[in-house]
């Protein structure tokens, strides 16, 4: 126990004791210093608005003409084409204009329209009718089948039917007969075996 407590303080003092390297020291590095970049100046441009004429135009006199009065009316009738209306419109000095125009509508009844119009109240229609609308009643026309060509039936030639005719006879085929001489074998004497009787252990 003693020698085992000597050994250990040996091993304590020989950690203690024992000695490290020391931390290389290194220069600090050194930069070296350039002076700092100069730009040249230049001054700040400035620009001129161009001037440009102003262009002129023409003056015209403002003119305002009144309206100038008219009058007008037509009327077709045509009793082959079934055709049949008219139209007559006036106006004044002032641009009220008044008219009508009547027509003979496809269903027997006449349509007649009577308008005004002026620039406060614009266009003012008055539609009437005259006669009761008459259609012609649907008889559909009876169906007729299609007419289509009658096709007679073609006529082809008769041809007498052939005599019996002699059935056609071929000569049998014949094949030569190949001759091949008989195979010979060697015949070889039967085997034989040697025989070991049994042998057996003696019995103690």
């Amino acid at each position: 126990m003693k020698v085992f407590i000597c050994v250990a303080l040996i091993a304590v003092v020989a950690v203690n004791g024992q000695s490290y390297p020391k931390k290389p020291a290194y220069p600090s590095p050194s930069y070296s210093t350039y002076p700092k970049p100069s730009y040249p100046s230049y001054p700040k441009p400035s620009y001129s608005p161009a001037e440009y004429a102003k262009p002129a135009y023409p003056a015209y006199p403002q003119t305002y003409d009144a309206p100038m009065p008219y009058n007008f009316a037509w009327e077709v009738k045509d009793d082959y084409s079934y055709n049949n209306y008219n139209h007559q419109e006036s106006g004044d000095d002032k641009g009220y204009v008044t008219g009508s125009y009547s027509v003979d509508l496809p269903d027997g009844r006449k349509q007649t329209v009577e308008y005004k119009a002026d620039d406060y109240t614009g266009y003012v229609a008055d539609v009437k009718y005259e006669g009761e609308a008459k259609f012609p009643e649907y008889k559909p026309a009876p169906y007729k089948s299609a007419a289509y060509p009658e096709y007679k039936q073609p006529s082809y030639p008769t041809y007498p039917a052939p005599s019996s005719y002699p059935k056609p006879s071929y000569p049998k085929p014949s094949y030569p007969k190949p001759s091949y001489p008989a195979p010979a074998y060697p015949s070889y004497p039967p085997p034989t075996y040697p025989s070991y009787p049994p042998k057996y252990p003696a019995r103690y």
